[in-house]
């Protein structure tokens, strides 16, 4: 029964494919990686939609891809699948995020939120002033909350460069930031950016919301269950002229942070099930139907150690860092630059935008900050120095996939649309080089 061969014993090729899945599996894991893929897939865009081939990038991201049954057939371009409907995915992590911090973490006692949420609110009033005040336009202005936003993947990526000398609070604070700043987004984009109000629409979503609660009083907690009642949210809202990726906050938020009550514990069922298998023939006589109630035991176990909301989110969240924003990335950072003309009154949203990002959000959220603190609105947490309250603030001007995002809801115009990616792009980079400077100067004062 303990016969088992030693890592040594195994074949070569197995040993060498474990110690590849091995290194994989932490390569996939590390926080500053998947900014980087984030950065080569947009470095990858700009390269191609400004190279010889460019007309091939325009062309591959408006394929028209149809899917139907029957006499219902739904046909939208490669570039509204990805923009529409993976990022739902992506959407969807965002609101089991917030749920989680809401339960359970930096989100979760008001003293310990009050600071962060008055800081993210600085960092959307004032990067907004700074870009209306270059972009009164009313055209021009639709692009107020494009450097309003940050991308939480790149800052907390950026952050973990610096190393283990960065104070926890530190990364505490820029976390329960960017999380806020998620939400206030996501308000931003239901309330600003949503075209006219189709109520026969809430009435489909409504449907799959209740679908989705009624499986979870039943205690179903197989992912796959909730697929039709979620295609279902994204249709409605889709049909009602609310952006379907919302869909994925409403399902994130009602994702369940505790586990699914249960007749006996998980770790009950493991060593229950262990006993009979150790004391059965089964598994020697390799009898597949005596097997297979202990085995549906054990999965079932397996799944249920973890609230939905953790095992859900820790289960996409390599799918969409290192799938759907890199591909996000792709399709929306393509800026032709050979074919935007500067010389309009478009170079004013690029100027607005990366001013905004680079120079609005640190002053947003640190003078913010300070006069909730000299007013005794809050505190700053143990190790939170005014040089950690500056590092979040500059980490916090890199919008990017947010950004981009909202770029697209907000301008019809390509020449704006460009301009404003473009903006987001230099933005993005300039605070992220200058959170990395600063970053390290503050960790040499720290030792």
């Amino acid at each position: 029964m303990n016969n088992r061969p030693s890592f040594e014993d195994l074949p070569r090729p197995q040993r060498l494919a474990e110690q590849a899945l091995g290194t994989l599996h932490r390569f996939l894991h590390v926080e500053a990686v998947s900014g980087a893929v984030l950065l080569v897939a947009a470095a990858v865009a700009l390269i191609w939609a400004n190279s010889p081939f460019a007309h091939s990038y325009h062309a591959f991201w408006h394929l028209p891809v149809t899917v139907g049954f029957g006499e219902y057939v739904f046909s939208r371009s490669l570039h509204f699948w990805v923009n529409d409907a993976l990022m739902t995915l992506f959407f969807l992590v965002v609101g089991m995020e917030i749920r989680r911090e809401i339960h359970e973490g930096a989100l979760s006692k008001p003293d310990q939120a009050v600071l962060p949420l008055i800081a993210a609110i600085g960092g959307v009033i004032v990067p907004a002033i700074i870009y209306l005040s270059l972009n009164s336009d009313p055209a021009r202005s639709q692009g107020w909350a494009v450097p309003t936003a940050t991308d939480i993947a790149f800052a907390v990526g950026m952050l973990a460069l610096l190393g283990r000398s960065v104070p926890v609070n530190v990364r505490v604070f820029l976390l329960a930031l960017a999380i806020i700043d998620d939400i206030i987004a996501v308000l931003i984009i239901a309330v600003f950016y949503t075209s006219g109000i189709q109520f026969s629409g809430f009435a489909v979503a409504a449907l799959g919301l209740v679908a989705v609660l009624g499986l979870q009083r039943m205690g179903i907690g197989s992912a796959l269950a909730y697929l039709l009642p979620g295609s279902l949210v994204w249709t409605g809202f889709l049909m009602a002229g609310v952006h379907p990726t919302l869909a994925g906050v409403a399902l994130g938020l009602m994702t369940p942070a505790r586990p699914i009550p249960m007749r006996e514990h998980p770790l009950e069922i493991v060593s229950r099930v262990l006993k009979q298998l150790q004391s059965s023939d089964a598994v020697e006589r390799k009898d597949s139907h005596r097997l297979q109630r202990p085995l549906r035991d054990l999965r079932v176990a397996n799944r249920e150690l973890l609230p939905p909301v953790s095992r859900v989110q820790m289960a996409m969240h390599p799918w969409v860092a290192f799938g759907i924003m890199p591909i996000f990335a792709l399709a929306n950072a393509g800026v032709t630059l050979t074919g935007t003309d500067f010389s309009t009154s478009a170079h004013y949203v690029m100027l607005g935008t990366a001013a905004a990002l680079i120079a609005g959000k640190p002053l947003g959220i640190v003078g913010a900050t300070w006069i909730a603190v000299r007013l005794g609105w809050g505190r700053l947490a143990p190790d939170v120095s005014w040089g950690g309250v500056c590092l979040v603030g500059l980490l916090a001007g890199i919008g990017f996939t947010m950004s981009i995002f909202i770029a697209m809801l907000a301008f019809s115009d390509e020449a704006l649309l460009n301009a404003a990616k473009l903006g987001v792009l230099l933005g993005s980079l300039a605070a992220a080089t200058l959170g990395l400077g600063w970053g390290a100067n503050y960790i040499r004062r720290l030792q």
